[in-house]
């Protein structure tokens, strides 16, 4: 299986620094819609099959490997297995939760998340959500999933306006998403999270693979890094629900079974440690 080439000069130039130094190298991957396939409910969410014992293979060969997800950090490592990945770093809630070696450090949420979880189900009862319009209670962040419903678009864009304006109330910003909008706390991103990482661990390149709207700040931090002299690689898990993000990247796979499937040449590139 041949390495794909990813579009970009820059892109080129951050893989070639990937392969030739892999020591230095960090990977860091989204969860949902990356190194697992979405789902109508994602509670049973699962990783792309052999996906997780690849990343267990590469973190022999490179300097780290990363998950960042809006997920709780523990609730992304139950539902892939990340344990099973030596020494790997999973932040949780866009960073503001980190697992690694077992533990989970976080500080409390705000008091917004509170008031959302209160006033959230009345909410959605006064509007009229309609049936199959799924809320996920994250313990840091409330998202509401219309993937269910008859007409999802049709039910994300009657709820847009009404969940924003909760958000505002309770002091927490709007995270749209793929069928899903989020109130989340201020102050964290996958991009600040990603640019921690790179600095913590000195690293000498990096790559970054995301599906959706919240990777877009990763893909940006990947951008101001190289503008700094590191070399990074931004690869899009495509759906074509997410066209933007696909617009931002180096490199387009098919999906997590792409992402597989990329990630098996990398770690035949990379060769055995």
């Amino acid at each position: 299986m041949q390495l794909p080439e990813p579009s970009t000069t820059e892109g080129r130039a951050a893989l070639d620094a990937l392969l030739t130094d892999p020591a230095k190298a960090l990977a860091a991957f989204d969860f949902d819609g990356t190194l697992a396939p979405i789902v109508d409910d994602p509670r049973a969410s699962a990783p792309q099959p052999g996906v997780v014992e690849l990343l267990a293979s590469l973190a022999g060969r490179l300097g780290a490997v990363a998950v960042i997800t809006g997920r709780p950090a523990a609730t992304a490592v139950a539902l892939g297995g990340l344990e099973r990945v030596p020494g790997i770093t999973v932040l949780g809630h866009y960073g503001a939760e980190r697992w690694a070696d077992g533990r989970v450090l976080a500080a409390d949420p705000p008091p917004g998340v509170a008031l959302v979880r209160d006033e959230l189900p009345g909410l959605l009862g006064s509007v009229g959500a309609p049936e199959g319009t799924l809320v996920e209670d994250k313990g840091r962040s409330l998202a509401v999933h219309t993937r269910r419903a008859a007409e999802p678009d049709a039910a994300l864009a009657l709820l847009a306006p009404h969940l924003a304006a909760l958000a505002e109330r309770a002091g927490l910003r709007v995270e749209p998403g793929r069928m899903v909008i989020e109130l989340r706390p201020e102050g964290v991103d996958k991009g600040v999270a990603l640019s921690g990482l790179v600095e913590e661990r000195a690293a000498g390149s990096v790559l970054y693979a995301g599906d959706d709207l919240g990777d877009l700040p990763a893909f940006d931090a990947v951008a101001r890094l190289r503008a700094e002299g590191i070399p990074g690689l931004n690869v899009c898990s495509g759906s074509g629900e997410a066209l933007g993000v696909a617009e931002a990247a180096d490199l387009v796979v098919p999906g997590p079974a792409g992402l597989a499937e990329f990630l098996t040449a990398l770690e035949r590139a990379l060769g055995r440690p």
